[in-house]
């Protein structure tokens, strides 16, 4: 018996459409790794403060300050004896080097011409990265720093020497702690510095701590 009605052909979902569903999956798959990946750890909590030591060499007694318009947290190092230009610059803490090259522009003040062009930003510079979301950051360095992006440092490793390259009126050490990269006071053997705010001229001495096991 026949009904009367043709018969019509079975029709099928074309293969390109099940390709580009597949890859839609894949892609939102893969924007979610995104977030889990990037976004996750950002969301979580710094972790506990490292042990910094001041940035220069064992047993050396430095001046730290600030003053008005320099900046919450900003910290500004000079030596209470001899010479600025050229001292070494040390790892306050052990990390990973995220920065090293030139913030902003260089100037030309040398110890040659200490009172030559200034330049902008923050001249050599370094930034390294310490896990848990705490970084320190070295600017106005004398000359290209001693290590690149991407190095392994230990605490009390050099990374450069004090200049006076960027926006500097003289050779000193800017210096910078960072926790879930907002500055905060910096702590230097676990005492904080006392430098909060950029209010008032402020100035303190401490004595580095940053000494190496076997070093003099």
């Amino acid at each position: 018996m026949t009904t009367g009605r043709p018969n019509r052909p079975r029709t099928h979902r074309p293969v390109r459409n099940r390709v580009g569903l597949a890859v839609l999956a894949l892609g939102v798959l893969a924007a979610v790794l995104v977030v889990a990946v990037v976004v996750v750890p950002l969301l979580r909590p710094p972790g506990p403060r490292p042990l910094f030591q001041l940035p220069v060499a064992c047993g050396e007694t430095w001046q730290l300050g600030t003053y008005p318009g320099h900046d919450d947290y900003d910290v500004d190092m000079f030596p209470t004896e001899g010479e600025a230009w050229g001292r070494p610059v040390l790892a306050s803490y052990a990390g990973t080097v995220t920065e090293a090259g030139i913030n902003g522009s260089l100037g030309g003040r040398t110890p040659d011409d200490p009172d030559g062009p200034r330049g902008r930003g923050g001249g050599y510079w370094v930034k390294i990265d310490h896990g848990g979301k705490w970084e320190t950051q070295y600017l106005h360095l004398l000359e290209p720093p001693l290590v690149r992006a991407g190095d392994r440092v230990a605490q009390g490793e050099q990374i450069g020497r004090v200049g006076s390259t960027g926006n500097s009126g003289a050779p000193h050490l800017h210096y910078e702690q960072r926790q879930g990269w907002q500055k905060v006071e910096a702590h230097f053997a676990g005492a904080p510095s006392g430098i909060t705010h950029d209010n008032t001229e402020y100035t303190v001495t401490r004595t580095s701590e940053n000494c190496v096991p076997g070093q003099p």
